[in-house]
Protein backbone atom coordinates (compact mmCIF):
# COMPACT_ATOMS: atom_id res chain seq x y z
CA UNK A 1 0.00 0.00 0.00
CA UNK A 2 1.34 3.28 -0.43
CA UNK A 3 1.49 6.44 1.18
CA UNK A 4 -1.00 8.40 -0.85
CA UNK A 5 -3.61 5.59 -0.46
CA UNK A 6 -2.79 5.34 3.40
CA UNK A 7 -3.43 9.27 3.58
CA UNK A 8 -7.34 8.46 2.26
CA UNK A 9 -7.99 6.20 5.12
CA UNK A 10 -10.14 7.81 8.16
CA UNK A 11 -8.92 6.72 11.44
CA UNK A 12 -12.03 5.21 12.42
CA UNK A 13 -14.56 4.14 9.51
CA UNK A 14 -17.62 5.25 9.66
CA UNK A 15 -20.08 2.55 10.63
CA UNK A 16 -22.66 3.79 8.22
CA UNK A 17 -20.67 4.21 5.26
CA UNK A 18 -22.46 2.06 3.54
CA UNK A 19 -25.72 3.53 4.13
CA UNK A 20 -23.92 6.93 3.31
CA UNK A 21 -22.96 5.71 -0.02
CA UNK A 22 -26.47 4.89 -0.99
CA UNK A 23 -26.93 8.83 -0.75
CA UNK A 24 -23.49 9.75 -2.36
CA UNK A 25 -24.67 7.10 -5.65
CA UNK A 26 -27.94 9.38 -5.56
CA UNK A 27 -26.10 12.34 -6.45
CA UNK A 28 -23.81 10.23 -9.14
CA UNK A 29 -26.62 9.04 -10.71
CA UNK A 30 -28.75 12.36 -11.75
CA UNK A 31 -26.23 14.21 -13.48
CA UNK A 32 -25.24 11.89 -16.14
CA UNK A 33 -28.72 10.43 -16.49
CA UNK A 34 -30.12 13.62 -17.18
CA UNK A 35 -27.55 13.92 -20.05
CA UNK A 36 -28.65 11.08 -21.78
CA UNK A 37 -32.45 10.94 -21.11
CA UNK A 38 -33.01 13.82 -23.11
CA UNK A 39 -31.66 12.37 -26.34
CA UNK A 40 -35.18 10.56 -27.37
CA UNK A 41 -37.19 13.10 -26.16
CA UNK A 42 -35.77 15.85 -28.44
CA UNK A 43 -38.77 15.08 -30.79
CA UNK A 44 -41.70 15.18 -28.63
CA UNK A 45 -39.91 18.57 -27.05
CA UNK A 46 -39.32 20.07 -30.25
CA UNK A 47 -43.45 19.44 -31.18
CA UNK A 48 -44.59 20.52 -27.85
CA UNK A 49 -42.89 23.40 -27.54
CA UNK A 50 -42.75 24.78 -31.20
CA UNK A 51 -39.18 24.87 -31.19
CA UNK A 52 -36.67 25.12 -33.84
CA UNK A 53 -33.30 22.34 -34.33
CA UNK A 54 -30.74 25.09 -32.62
CA UNK A 55 -32.81 25.32 -29.58
CA UNK A 56 -33.18 21.39 -29.19
CA UNK A 57 -29.60 21.14 -29.59
CA UNK A 58 -29.13 24.12 -26.84
CA UNK A 59 -30.91 21.69 -24.65
CA UNK A 60 -27.91 19.21 -24.77
CA UNK A 61 -25.15 22.08 -25.12
CA UNK A 62 -26.46 24.44 -22.30
CA UNK A 63 -26.32 21.44 -19.72
CA UNK A 64 -22.63 20.48 -21.34
CA UNK A 65 -21.05 23.23 -21.28
CA UNK A 66 -22.48 24.45 -18.01
CA UNK A 67 -21.59 21.12 -16.30
CA UNK A 68 -18.11 21.12 -18.17
CA UNK A 69 -16.77 24.17 -16.96
CA UNK A 70 -18.07 24.46 -13.16
CA UNK A 71 -17.12 20.91 -12.50
CA UNK A 72 -13.60 21.71 -11.08
CA UNK A 73 -14.94 24.96 -9.00
CA UNK A 74 -17.66 22.27 -7.46
CA UNK A 75 -14.87 19.85 -6.10
CA UNK A 76 -13.35 22.84 -4.49
CA UNK A 77 -16.49 24.25 -3.08
CA UNK A 78 -16.92 20.89 -1.06
CA UNK A 79 -12.62 20.80 -0.15
CA UNK A 80 -13.35 24.58 1.51
CA UNK A 81 -16.80 24.35 2.57
CA UNK A 82 -17.66 21.18 3.26
CA UNK A 83 -18.68 18.52 0.96
CA UNK A 84 -22.04 17.60 2.45
CA UNK A 85 -23.00 21.13 2.88
CA UNK A 86 -22.19 21.61 -1.05
CA UNK A 87 -23.80 18.35 -1.74
CA UNK A 88 -27.03 18.89 -0.28
CA UNK A 89 -27.15 22.60 -2.09
CA UNK A 90 -26.21 21.49 -4.87
CA UNK A 91 -29.25 18.54 -4.90
CA UNK A 92 -31.55 21.17 -3.65
CA UNK A 93 -30.45 23.34 -6.99
CA UNK A 94 -30.57 20.37 -8.82
CA UNK A 95 -34.26 19.47 -7.36
CA UNK A 96 -35.42 23.27 -8.52
CA UNK A 97 -33.52 22.92 -12.10
CA UNK A 98 -35.54 20.17 -13.19
CA UNK A 99 -39.09 21.61 -11.96
CA UNK A 100 -38.27 24.77 -13.83
CA UNK A 101 -37.09 22.45 -17.08
CA UNK A 102 -40.41 20.28 -16.46
CA UNK A 103 -42.80 23.25 -16.21
CA UNK A 104 -41.17 25.05 -18.68
CA UNK A 105 -44.07 27.04 -21.01
CA UNK A 106 -41.31 28.06 -23.76
CA UNK A 107 -37.71 26.85 -25.33
CA UNK A 108 -35.73 29.69 -23.43
CA UNK A 109 -37.13 28.61 -19.82
CA UNK A 110 -36.45 25.30 -20.90
CA UNK A 111 -32.82 26.43 -22.16
CA UNK A 112 -32.93 28.42 -18.66
CA UNK A 113 -33.40 25.76 -16.63
CA UNK A 114 -30.79 23.06 -18.56
CA UNK A 115 -28.20 25.92 -17.79
CA UNK A 116 -29.17 25.93 -13.90
CA UNK A 117 -29.21 21.60 -13.94
CA UNK A 118 -25.86 21.95 -15.46
CA UNK A 119 -24.28 24.07 -13.09
CA UNK A 120 -26.34 22.58 -10.07
CA UNK A 121 -24.90 18.80 -11.31
CA UNK A 122 -21.11 20.35 -10.86
CA UNK A 123 -21.46 21.30 -7.58
CA UNK A 124 -23.36 18.47 -6.56
CA UNK A 125 -21.39 15.23 -8.48
CA UNK A 126 -17.44 16.39 -7.49
CA UNK A 127 -19.08 15.78 -4.03
CA UNK A 128 -19.54 12.39 -3.95
CA UNK A 129 -16.32 10.59 -5.55
CA UNK A 130 -14.31 12.54 -2.83
CA UNK A 131 -16.50 11.97 -0.12
CA UNK A 132 -16.22 7.93 -0.62
CA UNK A 133 -12.34 8.46 -0.45
CA UNK A 134 -13.00 9.80 2.80
CA UNK A 135 -15.17 7.62 3.68
CA UNK A 136 -13.87 4.12 2.92
CA UNK A 137 -10.93 2.27 4.02
CA UNK A 138 -8.10 1.08 1.38
CA UNK A 139 -9.48 -2.46 2.01
CA UNK A 140 -13.02 -1.44 0.83
CA UNK A 141 -12.38 1.54 -2.07
CA UNK A 142 -12.07 -0.63 -4.78
CA UNK A 143 -15.49 -2.32 -4.01
CA UNK A 144 -17.32 1.22 -3.54
CA UNK A 145 -15.33 2.22 -6.39
CA UNK A 146 -16.59 -0.53 -8.58
CA UNK A 147 -20.55 0.21 -7.31
CA UNK A 148 -19.08 4.11 -8.50
CA UNK A 149 -18.57 2.94 -11.52
CA UNK A 150 -21.90 1.10 -12.16
CA UNK A 151 -23.89 3.66 -11.04
CA UNK A 152 -22.50 5.80 -13.43
CA UNK A 153 -22.88 3.29 -16.12
CA UNK A 154 -25.91 2.24 -15.42
CA UNK A 155 -27.14 6.19 -15.60
CA UNK A 156 -25.41 6.92 -18.76
CA UNK A 157 -27.43 3.76 -20.37
CA UNK A 158 -30.47 4.10 -17.92
CA UNK A 159 -31.14 7.54 -19.40
CA UNK A 160 -31.38 6.57 -22.79
CA UNK A 161 -33.85 3.77 -22.23
CA UNK A 162 -36.19 5.48 -19.21
CA UNK A 163 -35.97 8.64 -21.67
CA UNK A 164 -37.76 6.09 -24.01
CA UNK A 165 -40.33 4.57 -21.39
CA UNK A 166 -41.15 7.88 -20.34
CA UNK A 167 -42.43 9.40 -23.81
CA UNK A 168 -43.85 6.37 -24.68
CA UNK A 169 -45.69 5.85 -21.49
CA UNK A 170 -46.62 9.65 -20.69
CA UNK A 171 -47.27 9.26 -17.22
CA UNK A 172 -50.05 11.62 -16.00
CA UNK A 173 -50.54 12.99 -19.02
CA UNK A 174 -46.65 15.03 -19.15
CA UNK A 175 -45.14 13.21 -22.01
CA UNK A 176 -41.62 14.80 -22.14
CA UNK A 177 -41.96 16.82 -18.82
CA UNK A 178 -41.99 13.45 -17.29
CA UNK A 179 -37.72 12.97 -18.20
CA UNK A 180 -36.80 15.91 -15.77
CA UNK A 181 -39.80 16.11 -13.29
CA UNK A 182 -38.89 12.47 -12.36
CA UNK A 183 -36.01 13.74 -10.82
CA UNK A 184 -38.15 15.65 -8.25
CA UNK A 185 -39.11 12.76 -5.65
CA UNK A 186 -36.20 11.15 -5.66
CA UNK A 187 -34.15 14.53 -4.11
CA UNK A 188 -36.92 14.55 -2.00
CA UNK A 189 -35.98 11.19 -0.48
CA UNK A 190 -31.89 11.75 -0.85
CA UNK A 191 -31.71 15.11 0.87
CA UNK A 192 -32.83 13.96 4.38
CA UNK A 193 -31.20 11.24 3.90
CA UNK A 194 -28.14 12.84 2.82
CA UNK A 195 -28.26 15.41 6.58
CA UNK A 196 -28.72 12.23 8.34
CA UNK A 197 -26.00 9.36 7.37
CA UNK A 198 -23.55 11.53 5.28
CA UNK A 199 -20.27 12.62 7.49
CA UNK A 200 -18.95 16.09 7.08
CA UNK A 201 -15.21 16.47 5.60
CA UNK A 202 -13.20 19.13 3.84
CA UNK A 203 -9.86 20.05 3.19
CA UNK A 204 -7.54 20.43 6.02
CA UNK A 205 -6.76 24.04 5.22
CA UNK A 206 -9.26 26.32 4.71
CA UNK A 207 -8.66 29.38 2.51
CA UNK A 208 -10.26 31.32 0.51
CA UNK A 209 -12.09 30.60 -2.71
CA UNK A 210 -10.06 31.45 -6.24
CA UNK A 211 -12.92 33.64 -7.13
CA UNK A 212 -10.40 35.20 -10.44
CA UNK A 213 -9.68 31.49 -11.18
CA UNK A 214 -12.79 30.09 -11.31
CA UNK A 215 -13.93 33.07 -13.57
CA UNK A 216 -10.32 32.89 -16.24
CA UNK A 217 -11.03 28.95 -16.57
CA UNK A 218 -14.64 28.98 -16.81
CA UNK A 219 -14.20 31.68 -19.79
CA UNK A 220 -11.24 29.69 -21.64
CA UNK A 221 -13.51 26.23 -21.28
CA UNK A 222 -16.44 28.23 -22.24
CA UNK A 223 -14.22 29.44 -25.56
CA UNK A 224 -13.78 25.72 -26.56
CA UNK A 225 -16.76 24.32 -25.71
CA UNK A 226 -19.25 26.65 -26.89
CA UNK A 227 -17.75 26.72 -30.25
CA UNK A 228 -17.02 22.91 -30.33
CA UNK A 229 -20.86 22.32 -30.06
CA UNK A 230 -22.70 25.34 -31.86
CA UNK A 231 -20.19 25.87 -34.96
CA UNK A 232 -21.30 22.86 -37.38
CA UNK A 233 -25.24 23.56 -36.55
CA UNK A 234 -24.49 27.41 -37.73
CA UNK A 235 -21.84 26.81 -40.18
CA UNK A 236 -18.71 27.85 -38.36
CA UNK A 237 -19.49 31.55 -38.35
CA UNK A 238 -16.95 33.96 -37.51
CA UNK A 239 -17.92 33.95 -33.60
CA UNK A 240 -17.52 30.55 -33.49
CA UNK A 241 -13.82 30.82 -34.85
CA UNK A 242 -13.27 33.83 -32.60
CA UNK A 243 -13.89 32.03 -29.72
CA UNK A 244 -11.79 29.06 -30.40
CA UNK A 245 -8.88 30.82 -30.86
CA UNK A 246 -9.13 33.05 -28.14
CA UNK A 247 -9.51 30.02 -25.96
CA UNK A 248 -5.94 29.01 -25.91
CA UNK A 249 -4.76 32.73 -24.47
CA UNK A 250 -7.16 32.77 -21.69
CA UNK A 251 -6.73 28.88 -20.72
CA UNK A 252 -2.19 30.22 -20.64
CA UNK A 253 -3.47 33.36 -18.69
CA UNK A 254 -5.75 30.92 -15.93
CA UNK A 255 -2.45 28.36 -16.11
CA UNK A 256 -0.01 31.26 -15.23
CA UNK A 257 -2.28 33.22 -12.85
CA UNK A 258 -2.91 29.57 -10.87
CA UNK A 259 0.98 28.90 -10.62
CA UNK A 260 1.83 32.67 -9.25
CA UNK A 261 -1.26 31.74 -6.75
CA UNK A 262 0.58 29.03 -5.28
CA UNK A 263 4.22 30.39 -5.38
CA UNK A 264 2.33 33.01 -3.12
CA UNK A 265 1.18 30.64 -0.72
CA UNK A 266 -2.63 31.26 -1.44
CA UNK A 267 -4.61 28.18 -2.15
CA UNK A 268 -5.56 28.24 -6.07
CA UNK A 269 -8.64 26.50 -8.28
CA UNK A 270 -6.20 23.97 -9.68
CA UNK A 271 -2.53 23.48 -7.97
CA UNK A 272 -0.04 23.56 -11.06
CA UNK A 273 2.04 21.25 -8.12
CA UNK A 274 -0.26 18.35 -8.36
CA UNK A 275 -0.22 18.02 -12.17
CA UNK A 276 3.61 18.45 -11.92
CA UNK A 277 3.70 13.92 -11.81
CA UNK A 278 3.49 12.24 -15.28
CA UNK A 279 1.54 9.48 -14.04
CA UNK A 280 -1.70 12.07 -13.15
CA UNK A 281 -1.15 13.81 -17.00
CA UNK A 282 -1.40 10.81 -18.64
CA UNK A 283 -4.15 9.21 -16.55
CA UNK A 284 -6.37 12.21 -17.36
CA UNK A 285 -5.33 11.94 -21.04
CA UNK A 286 -6.24 8.29 -21.16
CA UNK A 287 -9.84 9.90 -19.03
CA UNK A 288 -9.88 12.29 -22.06
CA UNK A 289 -10.11 10.01 -24.52
CA UNK A 290 -11.94 7.13 -22.83
CA UNK A 291 -15.35 8.91 -22.97
CA UNK A 292 -15.58 9.53 -26.17
CA UNK A 293 -17.88 6.40 -25.81
CA UNK A 294 -20.06 9.69 -24.75
CA UNK A 295 -20.74 9.94 -28.82
CA UNK A 296 -22.06 6.58 -29.11
CA UNK A 297 -24.95 7.00 -27.47
CA UNK A 298 -25.98 9.77 -29.78
CA UNK A 299 -25.28 8.30 -33.24
CA UNK A 300 -26.88 5.16 -31.54
CA UNK A 301 -29.86 6.55 -31.07
CA UNK A 302 -29.78 8.29 -34.65
CA UNK A 303 -28.92 4.92 -36.25
CA UNK A 304 -31.31 3.05 -34.48
CA UNK A 305 -34.45 5.81 -35.23
CA UNK A 306 -33.28 7.07 -39.20
CA UNK A 307 -31.24 4.07 -40.03
CA UNK A 308 -33.87 1.32 -38.64
CA UNK A 309 -36.99 2.95 -38.57
CA UNK A 310 -37.33 2.36 -35.05
CA UNK A 311 -39.45 4.29 -32.44
CA UNK A 312 -37.97 6.30 -29.25
CA UNK A 313 -39.12 3.30 -26.43
CA UNK A 314 -37.71 0.45 -28.83
CA UNK A 315 -34.31 2.62 -29.70
CA UNK A 316 -34.24 2.69 -26.09
CA UNK A 317 -34.45 -0.89 -25.22
CA UNK A 318 -32.20 -1.33 -27.95
CA UNK A 319 -29.18 -0.24 -25.88
CA UNK A 320 -30.01 -2.58 -22.68
CA UNK A 321 -27.69 -4.90 -23.48
CA UNK A 322 -24.49 -2.29 -23.15
CA UNK A 323 -26.54 -1.24 -19.69
CA UNK A 324 -26.40 -5.06 -18.77
CA UNK A 325 -22.54 -5.57 -19.61
CA UNK A 326 -21.89 -1.53 -17.81
CA UNK A 327 -23.87 -2.88 -14.63
CA UNK A 328 -21.79 -6.01 -14.08
CA UNK A 329 -18.43 -4.82 -15.29
CA UNK A 330 -17.98 -2.72 -12.09
CA UNK A 331 -19.04 -5.94 -10.00
CA UNK A 332 -16.56 -7.52 -11.48
CA UNK A 333 -13.77 -5.05 -11.30
CA UNK A 334 -12.19 -6.02 -8.17
CA UNK A 335 -11.61 -9.21 -8.82
CA UNK A 336 -10.25 -8.28 -12.13
CA UNK A 337 -8.11 -6.16 -10.29
CA UNK A 338 -6.31 -8.02 -8.37
CA UNK A 339 -5.30 -10.35 -11.61
CA UNK A 340 -4.37 -7.05 -13.74
CA UNK A 341 -3.45 -4.35 -11.21
CA UNK A 342 -2.97 -1.16 -12.90
CA UNK A 343 -3.46 -2.12 -16.03
CA UNK A 344 -7.43 -3.00 -15.10
CA UNK A 345 -7.90 0.17 -17.27
CA UNK A 346 -6.37 -0.89 -20.12
CA UNK A 347 -8.25 -4.12 -19.56
CA UNK A 348 -11.64 -2.46 -19.75
CA UNK A 349 -10.81 0.06 -22.71
CA UNK A 350 -9.74 -2.84 -25.09
CA UNK A 351 -13.01 -4.86 -24.22
CA UNK A 352 -14.52 -1.53 -26.12
CA UNK A 353 -12.32 -1.35 -28.51
CA UNK A 354 -12.88 -4.86 -29.79
CA UNK A 355 -17.11 -4.30 -29.07
CA UNK A 356 -16.84 -1.05 -30.99
CA UNK A 357 -15.68 -2.80 -34.08
CA UNK A 358 -17.64 -5.78 -34.01
CA UNK A 359 -20.30 -3.09 -34.08
CA UNK A 360 -18.88 -1.21 -37.38
CA UNK A 361 -18.83 -4.38 -39.08
CA UNK A 362 -22.33 -5.29 -38.54
CA UNK A 363 -23.48 -1.73 -39.41
CA UNK A 364 -21.21 -2.18 -42.54
CA UNK A 365 -23.48 -5.62 -43.66
CA UNK A 366 -26.36 -4.65 -42.43
CA UNK A 367 -26.99 -7.33 -39.40
CA UNK A 368 -28.40 -5.32 -36.13
CA UNK A 369 -30.16 -8.48 -35.22
CA UNK A 370 -26.49 -9.24 -34.20
CA UNK A 371 -25.82 -5.84 -32.04
CA UNK A 372 -26.46 -7.40 -28.21
CA UNK A 373 -23.00 -9.42 -27.97
CA UNK A 374 -20.64 -6.27 -29.05
CA UNK A 375 -23.11 -3.78 -26.85
CA UNK A 376 -22.19 -5.95 -24.03
CA UNK A 377 -18.68 -6.27 -24.26
CA UNK A 378 -18.74 -2.24 -24.67
CA UNK A 379 -20.75 -1.83 -21.75
CA UNK A 380 -18.70 -4.32 -19.82
CA UNK A 381 -15.41 -2.52 -20.98
CA UNK A 382 -16.74 0.29 -19.57
CA UNK A 383 -17.46 -0.34 -16.87
CA UNK A 384 -14.42 -2.21 -15.96
CA UNK A 385 -12.56 0.55 -17.22
CA UNK A 386 -14.32 3.62 -15.69
CA UNK A 387 -13.70 3.02 -11.72
CA UNK A 388 -10.21 1.82 -12.76
CA UNK A 389 -9.16 5.28 -14.03
CA UNK A 390 -10.82 6.96 -11.08
CA UNK A 391 -8.44 5.46 -8.98
CA UNK A 392 -5.30 5.94 -11.25
CA UNK A 393 -6.35 9.73 -10.99
CA UNK A 394 -7.21 10.33 -7.47
CA UNK A 395 -4.64 8.33 -5.85
CA UNK A 396 -2.13 10.03 -6.99
CA UNK A 397 -3.11 13.06 -4.85
CA UNK A 398 -3.04 14.06 -1.16
CA UNK A 399 -6.27 13.63 0.87
CA UNK A 400 -7.21 16.68 1.67
CA UNK A 401 -7.00 17.22 -2.58
CA UNK A 402 -9.38 15.02 -3.06
CA UNK A 403 -12.24 16.88 -4.01
CA UNK A 404 -9.90 19.08 -6.42
CA UNK A 405 -8.94 15.62 -8.60
CA UNK A 406 -12.43 14.21 -8.41
CA UNK A 407 -13.51 17.81 -10.19
CA UNK A 408 -10.95 17.60 -12.05
CA UNK A 409 -11.65 13.45 -13.62
CA UNK A 410 -14.65 14.59 -13.88
CA UNK A 411 -14.39 17.41 -15.53
CA UNK A 412 -12.07 15.79 -17.90
CA UNK A 413 -15.18 13.11 -18.53
CA UNK A 414 -17.15 15.91 -19.61
CA UNK A 415 -15.18 17.72 -21.71
CA UNK A 416 -14.76 14.40 -23.64
CA UNK A 417 -18.32 14.35 -23.68
CA UNK A 418 -18.82 18.13 -25.54
CA UNK A 419 -15.58 18.00 -27.55
CA UNK A 420 -16.40 14.28 -28.55
CA UNK A 421 -19.68 15.15 -29.15
CA UNK A 422 -19.13 17.88 -31.74
CA UNK A 423 -16.53 16.37 -33.51
CA UNK A 424 -17.88 12.79 -33.65
CA UNK A 425 -21.09 13.41 -34.41
CA UNK A 426 -20.13 16.05 -36.73
CA UNK A 427 -18.81 13.07 -38.86
CA UNK A 428 -21.90 11.45 -38.70
CA UNK A 429 -23.97 14.26 -40.04
CA UNK A 430 -21.37 14.96 -42.26
CA UNK A 431 -21.68 11.33 -44.12
CA UNK A 432 -25.84 11.14 -42.88
CA UNK A 433 -27.20 14.33 -42.89
CA UNK A 434 -31.08 14.99 -42.75
CA UNK A 435 -33.25 13.13 -44.87
CA UNK A 436 -30.44 10.78 -45.93
CA UNK A 437 -31.12 7.07 -46.58
CA UNK A 438 -30.69 4.15 -44.61
CA UNK A 439 -27.91 2.74 -45.48
CA UNK A 440 -25.78 6.27 -45.46
CA UNK A 441 -27.08 6.25 -41.61
CA UNK A 442 -25.81 2.88 -41.39
CA UNK A 443 -22.08 4.15 -43.40
CA UNK A 444 -21.96 7.14 -41.40
CA UNK A 445 -23.10 5.28 -37.35
CA UNK A 446 -20.21 2.20 -38.69
CA UNK A 447 -17.25 5.35 -39.26
CA UNK A 448 -18.69 7.34 -36.08
CA UNK A 449 -17.82 3.41 -33.98
CA UNK A 450 -14.49 3.09 -35.64
CA UNK A 451 -13.38 6.83 -34.52
CA UNK A 452 -14.61 6.14 -31.08
CA UNK A 453 -12.91 3.03 -30.67
CA UNK A 454 -9.59 4.74 -32.22
CA UNK A 455 -10.02 7.32 -29.56
CA UNK A 456 -10.30 4.34 -27.15
CA UNK A 457 -7.56 2.86 -28.41
CA UNK A 458 -5.12 6.10 -27.17
CA UNK A 459 -6.73 5.87 -23.86
CA UNK A 460 -5.37 2.16 -23.69
CA UNK A 461 -1.82 3.09 -24.21
CA UNK A 462 -1.88 5.68 -22.46
CA UNK A 463 -3.24 3.89 -19.40
CA UNK A 464 -1.00 0.89 -19.70
CA UNK A 465 1.27 1.29 -16.64
CA UNK A 466 3.63 -1.03 -15.10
Amino acid sequence: MNTLTQAFEPVAPDSRRWLALVVLLTGTMLPPLDFFIVNVALPAIRTDLRASSDVSQLVISVYAAAYAVTLILGGRLGDLYGRKRVFIGGMLGFGVASALCGLAPSPGMLVGGRLLQGISAAIMAPQSLASIHSLFPASEKNRALSLYGATFGLASVGGQLLGGVLVSASPWGLGWRSVFLINIPVIIVAVPAALMLLRESRAERSARLDVSGALLLASGLLALVVPLIEGREHHWPWWCVALLGLSIPLLCMFWKYEKRQELADRTPLILPSILAAPGLRRSLAATFFFYALAAFFLVFAAYEQAGLGNNALATGLAILPLGIGFFLGPLCGPRIARRFGARTAAFGMSLEVFGLVMVAALAFVDAATWLALPLFLIGAGQGIALPALVRLNVDQVDARWAGLASGLVTATLQISAAVCVAIIGGLFIAIAPDGAAAHEVQLGFAVASLAIGASLALAVGLSWRR
